[in-house]
């Protein structure tokens, strides 16, 4: 199942090949370092690195618009370096032990030096991001670094306090995830053409892309299995972090239904038995399948972003990779 995900990925990607060859030079550069354990750590995360999700959209997004720039190549790399440190504390803050099918780093190195760990690669952004020298991309990049953090936050004081509607989910996705992605499209258009119609249309494009991508690891942390996504499945039900399946249930159930999700939810250790009977009074409230329909319909607003670009390979790869979010397995 995973090779063939993997696989697919690579097909939609083939138009960028040499583009993300001169990326993984760029990023291997920025990260860098003198301290040996460091990179003892970072040759580990190399080895172990995700999709390229990210910095493949700033060169998609670049190519769609005009030709990749040194500044195309160090802005992906940069969206790179911020993805990966906040994932990094994400674990620490999360307890996890596993990222992307492997022992995370806080479990093979504990919190105190992952924390320093992810603080180097932000400290790593920040030095590619005066190199790129253009104050729009840093604008954007800034803003973005601000509202990860904002989001993060935010998720935990309306966990914490059960206060969490839909329409703060959605702010909230919109800064933690969303806004990551958005301008990661965005930076390929600022560092080609500058053209308002191209930031915009990226920008939008990258934003309804992300929220289709939170929701549908929404549904993995649900209905996933820690083999399927290569992280621990149900993290965010045992946390008590409430996401979209969660909030459209409850707004639809009875009193006595609701009272008996809260009950298992409250639970302090949640085993398999638990976390069946979560997902069952979710899947039965149409928690998943409202959760399905909204993913639906951010991935029609995403294709809508690029309608007006003309016919590509490089369209057709940034319309595939929106088919690839519906159909992903991890």
């Amino acid at each position: 199942m995973v090779s063939n995900d993997n696989s697919s990925l690579d097909k939609i990607l083939a138009p960028i090949n040499e583009d993300l060859k001169n990326f993984d030079i760029e990023y291997e550069r920025a990260i860098k370092s003198d301290v040996p354990l460091i990179n003892t750590i970072t040759k580990y995360m190399m080895r172990k690195k995700g999709k390229n999700i990210r910095p493949s959209l700033t060169l998609l997004s670049a190519k769609l618009c005009g030709e990749p720039t040194i500044n195309t190549y160090r802005a992906a790399s940069m969206m790179e370096l911020l993805h990966v440190a906040t994932l990094i504390h994400d674990d620490v803050v999360d307890d996890a032990t596993i990222r992307r099918g492997f022992p995370s780093l806080n479990f093979i190195w504990k919190n105190k030096l992952s924390v320093l760990m992810g603080d180097f690669l932000l400290s790593k952004a920040l030095i590619n991001m005066i190199r790129i020298k253009d104050f729009d991309a840093l604008e954007r990049i800034s803003i973005t670094a601000e509202k990860l953090s904002a989001g993060e936050i935010l998720q935990i004081e309306k966990s914490m306090t059960r206060s969490m509607d839909e329409a703060t989910y959605f702010d909230m996705i919109g800064q933690k995830t969303a806004s990551l992605i958005a301008t990661s499209c965005e930076l390929g258009a600022i560092t080609t053409t500058k053209k308002e119609i191209d930031r915009k249309s990226t920008y939008d494009f990258g934003h309804n892309l992300g929220i289709a991508f939170q929701i549908k690891d929404d549904l993995f942390d649900i209905l996933g299995t820690e083999y399927e996504t290569g992280k621990n499945s149900n993290s965010d039900v045992k946390k008590n972090m409430i996401t979209l399946p969660l909030i459209h249930a409850k707004s639809k159930m009875s009193r006595i239904q609701k009272r008996k999700l809260n009950k298992l939810l409250n639970k302090n250790k949640k085993n398999k038995r638990t976390l069946l009977s979560i997902r069952e009074l979710i899947t039965e409230a149409g928690g998943i399948q409202y959760s399905i329909d909204k993913m639906e319909e951010y991935s029609d607003l995403a294709l809508e972003a690029i309608s007006n670009y003309p016919k590509s390979p490089i369209k057709v790869s940034l319309k595939d990779l929106v088919s690839y979010n519906r159909s992903r397995i991890k």
